[in-house]
């Protein structure tokens, strides 16, 4: 069993583009390891370079297969580009199915690209809680362009607007996306849309749908500075794909330079703040629960007490002692080095 190393040390190894540390501050970030957080808020102060691009959609839309062509494209204007692949969780062990990286593989042996799967372990709205950290940790370490590819989305799983500079849709030919997009608010999260697989013949139809639509929502848009373009792609024959990387440049162009970019930049991390302090409150709420649930839950059952009380009770043991049980908590724990 090796040394484990504290995370503070890594941050450096990180920035230098070490991709062992890279991946430990990644995996202990995914563990909500206290330890480690005195080391993301300082690789959070230096991070801020990249562009983030965000890429949603319904299953079976190619994402993956999407995600992997333009990384290719991207490699090609000398771009380091990161992947953070949001899986579904396995049922028995809690990781990601690795789908994502399947489709990738081509990918993997480009030094240029860090490829990381993540699973959601319960986590709603399409990304999984260490998405950002991760994010965080991937700018530091040199790479330029960082793409977030959720899990496959329904009508209202739309968090990566919040955590994205650019967020792309994408969308197929005869998978009824147009009229999700009407019932579900992707419409009006997308900076971009993609129609994928336009080397089928019903895929005009698709786009010519997406199209009618933002005409009709133009007039209630709330980005006067950008026009939603809508971009036929094929990751088949490569069709399309340098109309798509022009445009994440153009946007790129106003997320980091506008009015309006400022304050997708200022919603970023207003939704950072939050969702921090909610794991935070979560993880309080976890500990508090082990010791006093059962006593709880007793008094209930007897019908001795209401259940709000009892939950406003457990609430409050939240907080009691918070600081010192987390202090106790930020020491390293014994595990194997190669692990984390």
């Amino acid at each position: 069993m090796s040394r484990y190393v504290p995370s503070s040390e890594l941050v450096e190894r990180a920035a230098r583009g070490e991709v062992p540390a890279i991946g430990r501050l990644i995996s202990r970030a995914e563990a909500g390891m206290p330890e480690a957080r005195g080391a993301l808020a300082t690789i959070y102060r230096r991070a801020g370079r990249a562009h983030v691009i965000g890429l949603t959609g319904v299953p079976g839309s190619g994402k993956s297969t999407l995600v992997a062509a333009l990384t290719a494209r991207l490699r090609t204007q000398g771009l380091k580009v990161g992947i953070v692949a949001v899986d579904p969780s396995s049922p028995y062990s809690g990781g990601a199915i690795l789908g994502d990286r399947i489709r990738m593989s081509d990918l993997v042996n480009d030094p240029g690209v860090y490829i990381r799967s993540m699973a959601t372990r319960g986590a709603m709205g399409g990304l999984a809680r260490a998405t950002l950290d991760a994010v965080d940790i991937l700018d530091l370490g040199g790479f330029d362009t960082i793409i977030i590819e959720t899990v496959g989305v329904g009508q209202d799983e739309v968090e990566i607007a919040k955590a994205s500079h650019t967020t792309v849709v994408v969308s197929a030919p005869g998978l009824g996306d147009e009229i999700q997009a009407i019932k579900a608010g992707m419409l009006e999260i997308a900076d971009i849309h993609v129609v994928s697989k336009c080397d089928r013949s019903d895929a005009n139809r698709t786009l010519v749908d997406i199209k009618q639509m933002l005409t009709l929502g133009a007039a209630t848009s709330a980005k006067p500075e950008w026009q939603t373009p809508v971009v036929g792609v094929s990751s088949y024959t490569g069709d399309g794909f340098d109309a798509l990387t022009r445009a994440i440049d153009r946007h790129r162009d106003v997320a980091f330079g506008t009015a309006s970019g400022s304050r997708r930049q200022l919603a970023i991390a207003r939704f950072r703040l939050e969702k921090t302090a909610e794991n935070l409150l979560v993880e309080r709420f976890a500990r508090a629960a082990v010791t006093r649930a059962p006593a709880l839950a007793e008094r209930l059952r007897r019908r001795d007490a209401d259940p709000y009380s009892l939950a406003n009770e457990l609430l409050a043991a939240s907080f009691e002692r918070g600081s010192a049980h987390e202090r106790d908590h930020h020491r390293p724990p014994h595990f194997a080095e190669d692990h984390w």
